[in-house]
């Protein structure tokens, strides 16, 4: 029996000197045979969701990102535009709303934006800003395709262009409508910012009919909290249901970030510059050549006006439609065509809409008596792009 307790105790040193031994040279050995034990082990029961047929939780806008992400699209361009960038790197309007300039390498510029795909036929809206001076154009569609595009027209007083790409059955996007939009919908901003994809923000309608920002000579902007980044001009506004409801155009900026201050040009406005620009080439504008003015308080107090509605004409073109009608400095422009003057944002509207060629009446106050004055309108000389592309 003693013997037996022995060699009982004699065996369980040695197999604990030996367990001491692999512990402290080879401790993977027992990792390896502990992990066996797990696997033989029974599974952890877990829950899992549904499939992916499952209907979206609520306040899911899947369905609206779903739509409209196939027709955004991304576009890169180069341009030689060394010089011009350090220029607006100096530019402190082009700082307020876009941060640092564009990069440069070499002699080349290169710049990325975004754009919206109106027709399958390969028609696509984007920035004027985004292609301007691009001697070369590549639109990266959603399907991962890349693929050359050209110039159809621009407009930079709008701020908008077309470009196209030769591609047939392309997804396009549905045009909202931009009178059911009220103040606190929800809308999304679909673009590729800081060049990292495409990429869907959320935010509300934070303003309608926004203008007097001098960022383009036409403005009605749709103000929104939805993260608009560099890279995301030429994007799309889109609703709930995927629809248009503008071109993401700029921010309002102090580190070149999003700070909830986004514009976009309403699609109301985007309809009319592009069906213009597909069937011209151009938009073709009326003009009466003066240089327009607000009417202030003190201006009214000053002219003794009983109201502050019209504009000053400030400044008359010499040989303008407006100098050869008649039309002086210091006059209250009150009406065109019949049609109310508010402010020179609807001065501007109003002509703009006119003819050239045709004959309308102006009403103006000179020496406090209203006058009638008959002018032949002009066609609108085409401006210069007011900012270069945006880059990454």
């Amino acid at each position: 029996m003693r013997r037996l307790w022995l060699l009982f105790a004699q065996t369980v040193t040695v197999a604990l000197a030996l367990w001491f031994i692999v512990a402290t040279l080879k401790p993977e050995w027992l990792a390896r045979s502990t992990s066996s034990i797990h696997l033989e082990s029974k599974p952890v029961s877990v829950q899992e969701a549904a499939g992916s047929d499952a209907a979206p939780s609520q306040g899911s806008y899947r369905e609206a990102a779903r739509h409209a992400m196939p027709a955004v699209v991304n576009i890169f361009t180069t341009k030689e535009a060394r010089s011009q960038a350090r220029q607006f790197n100096n530019d402190p309007f082009f700082r307020r709303f876009f941060g640092e300039g564009p990069n440069t390498q070499d002699d080349k510029q290169f710049s990325l934006g975004s754009g919206v795909i109106v027709s399958s036929e390969g028609y696509i809206l984007t920035n004027d800003h985004v292609i301007d001076g691009a001697e070369e154009m590549e639109v990266a569609l959603a399907d991962g395709r890349k693929v050359p595009a050209k110039l159809v027209g621009s407009d930079p007083d709008t701020d908008l262009a077309v470009i196209k790409v030769n591609l047939k059955n392309l997804p396009s996007i549905t045009l909202g409508r931009l009178d059911n939009a009220k103040v606190g919908d929800v809308v999304l901003a679909i673009g590729n910012p800081f060049g990292v994809g495409q990429t869907v923000t959320m935010g509300i309608i934070s303003a309608l009919g926004r203008n007097h920002l001098g960022i383009n000579t036409f403005e009605n902007f749709i103000q929104t909290d939805a993260a608009i980044n560099p890279g995301n001009s030429g994007g799309a506004l889109v609703d709930t249901n995927g629809h248009l409801l503008g071109i993401n155009n700029v921010i309002y900026t102090r580190s070149g970030g999003s700070l909830g201050i986004g514009f976009a040009i309403p699609v109301t406005t985007v309809k009319t510059v592009m069906d213009a620009i597909i069937r011209n080439g151009q938009v073709v504008r009326g003009w009466i050549g003066v240089e327009p003015q607000d009417i202030t308080p003190e201006l009214a107090e000053n002219f003794g006006l009983q109201k502050s509605t019209g504009t000053i004409i400030a400044g008359v073109l010499r040989g303008g439609p407006a100098d050869k009608a008649g039309v002086k400095p210091g006059d209250i422009l009150l009406s065109v065509a019949d049609k109310p003057v508010s402010d020179t944002v609807s001065m501007l509207n109003l002509v703009a809409q006119l003819t050239p060629g045709e004959k309308v009446r102006l009403t103006v106050l000179r020496k406090s008596q209203e006058a009638a004055i008959d002018i032949t309108v002009g066609r609108r000389p085409r401006s210069k792009s007011r900012r270069p592309m945006e880059s990454e």
